[in-house]
């Protein structure tokens, strides 16, 4: 009895050794990458009166002082201050910020830093090891381990990113930190988490690097980014929706919407199309058709695969310039908006406007999960106000979401039919 007690002891303390060596050891790791990550602390003016504090993170990317974090770090803010790991502060100039992929680009007067190394994202693997690092809550040089939970994870607001979600624990502070691969390489910036309670829940999203140094080369060279445009709307392709097209597999994303002039009708593309591939890569969901057109220089034509009436078909599609004034929705045509309250608006016609007896407002097309369908927001009502600026067009709605805060509560005017108008409460905020 005694053998056969040693041996399983034996075998459970072999079975803790293969767990133990099975995780990564990221210490050296940590050690190397240190002097590369950056504390983001910025000064703002309220009521006559300047306040500094910690911000956010950051990381070098050139030797040269070009630092990289999020848009929501620094936007909106009166001066920016670089903190290096040995605790000298420079002031950095903000070279520009794109608020579709939530990426700014910073410069600090310094020779001679270390900057990190990149990593592929392409050959990052679900289920791989991951080390976030950063400063939550003004913690600064913090690092937490998890694994990569997906990728290409489309949430509501960016249309135009693939994150990477992890279950490492981020919190506020975190964003615009690096997230490092086992071999100490930068796969993504930490920029947003879901959370119920504020703090870490395990489900944490990072912009993958191969965009944000996309997106860092054309701040870095032009001062603003550049994406490609097709000018349609789109869903995603179910079960029920591949029966009756008579499809295969459920992947591709459906037309449902072709704007006229744009240059996706020159280039032949249909209502109905279910597009599977795009410049040779493969559209597994809607979600996949604006993160790739995007990326695509505009003027550039290349190869679109789609499926028309059962049959496959390769068009040549001459990618356009999504316009500076339009913010990324499903492949909206112009006239509606959508910007990252999870709705899309259109203007009222004549028609609507006698219905509903109201003189101003936007119609609220589609509501997709976010803060408008947390609010209470329906397809079919007028939107009148949106944080205390009344709403007579499309422009005013964009001036209305411009504004907007990066965190906190705001009032909306709604006027739905049958109940004339009501305020609902949009909550902001989800780093």
């Amino acid at each position: 009895m005694k053998f056969v007690k040693a041996n399983v002891l034996l075998l459970l303390v072999a079975l803790a050794g293969v767990v133990q060596a099975s995780r990564p050891d990221f210490t050296r790791v940590v050690e190397d990458v240190r002097d590369s990550v950056v504390v983001i602390t910025t000064e703002v003016e309220s009521r006559g009166r300047q306040a500094q504090g910690p911000s956010g993170s950051g990381f070098i990317i050139d030797n040269d002082g070009y630092v990289l974090t999020n848009r929501h770090v620094i936007h909106g803010v009166k001066s920016i201050y670089v903190q290096l790991v040995n605790k000298k502060v420079y002031k950095a100039e903000l070279l520009g910020e794109d608020e579709d992929s939530d990426i700014a680009l910073l410069k600090i007067d310094a020779k001679d830093l270390k900057a990190v190394k990149i990593g592929d994202v392409e050959k990052l693997k679900v289920g791989a090891w991951v080390l976030a690092y950063g400063a939550p809550f003004g913690l600064e040089h913090t690092v937490t381990a998890g694994i990569v939970s997906a990728k290409g994870r489309s949430l509501a607001r960016e249309q135009y990113v693939p994150f990477i979600q992890t279950d490492a624990a981020i919190n506020r502070g975190n964003s615009g930190g690096p997230l490092f691969n086992e071999k100490g390489e930068v796969v993504g910036i930490n920029s947003q988490i879901f959370s119920m309670t504020g703090g870490n829940m395990g489900l944490a999203f990072a912009i993958p690097m191969d965009l944000a140094m996309d997106v860092a080369e054309q701040l870095r060279e032009d001062g603003r980014v550049s994406r490609g445009f097709l000018g349609v709307m789109y869903q995603d392709v179910d079960y029920d929706t591949m029966q009756a097209f008579e499809l295969d597999e459920v992947k591709g994303a459906l037309l449902r919407q072709v704007t006229k002039d744009s240059p996706a009708e020159e280039g032949g593309l249909k209502v109905g199309d279910i597009v599977i591939e795009v410049d040779g890569k493969e559209v597994g969901s809607a979600a996949d058709l604006p993160f790739l057109v995007g990326r695509i220089k505009p003027g550039k034509e290349v190869e679109m695969v789609i499926l028309r009436n059962g049959d496959r078909k390769t068009l040549d599609i001459t990618i356009g310039e999504r316009p500076q004034s339009e913010v990324a929705d499903r492949g909206r045509p112009g006239g509606e908006s959508n910007a990252g309250l999870g709705m899309t608006v259109v203007e009222l016609d004549d028609r609507i406007r006698e219905m509903a007896d109201v003189e101003y407002g936007v119609l609220v097309r589609e509501v997709i999960s976010g803060p408008a369908r947390d609010a209470g927001i329906r397809e079919g009502d007028i939107l009148q106000m949106l944080n205390q600026q009344r709403i007579n067009s499309i422009e005013d709605y964009q001036s209305a979401l411009d504004r907007l805060p990066e965190i906190g509560s705001v009032a909306v005017l709604v006027n739905r039919r049958g109940m004339g108008p009501r305020f609902l409460v949009l909550k902001l905020g989800n780093e």
